[in-house]
């Protein structure tokens, strides 16, 4: 689908103290999102786990349902997916490794300019809870 221009890249990185093993298992996990995205209330989505291919729906604090549809997971530790809420869309690729402290993970987003903006301070702060020790 064409994404509505001007469109915008951007990447947030985010370090922790949680083992890499334990954030895949959160990111694989739809139904565990709530956890650790402050913005997701909860998530439809058919299966418990991530698969290519698949879709749902994200459901946040103002209500407004966030259609999703999961593009790749590959393992270890990376997947990809596209979400559209209101006519504006968004790819996201998500990325977790182990570090000698815990874990680093990488979301890079492609969007409509306005939206990426709003969208990363709220995923900084949802990455940042999803490393953080538990």
């Amino acid at each position: 689908m064409e994404l509505i221009r001007p469109v915008l890249r951007r990447a947030v990185e985010v370090r922790g103290p949680r083992p890499a093993d334990e954030v895949w298992e959160s990111y694989v996990r739809p139904a565990r999102w709530p956890e650790w995205s402050p913005q997701i209330r909860s998530v439809d989505y058919p299966v418990p786990m991530l698969q290519p291919g698949t879709g749902g729906t994200v459901h946040g604090p103002l209500g407004l349902p966030v259609h999703f549809k999961v593009l790749k997971v590959r393992a270890p530790y990376a997947w990809s997916w596209t979400v559209s809420a209101a006519g504006v869309w968004m790819n996201l690729w998500h990325t977790v490794e182990a570090t000698a402290e815990g874990s680093r993970t990488v979301l890079a987003l492609e969007g409509f300019a306005p939206a990426v903006l709003l969208y990363l301070p709220l995923a900084r702060l949802a990455l940042r809870r999803l490393v953080a020790a538990r």
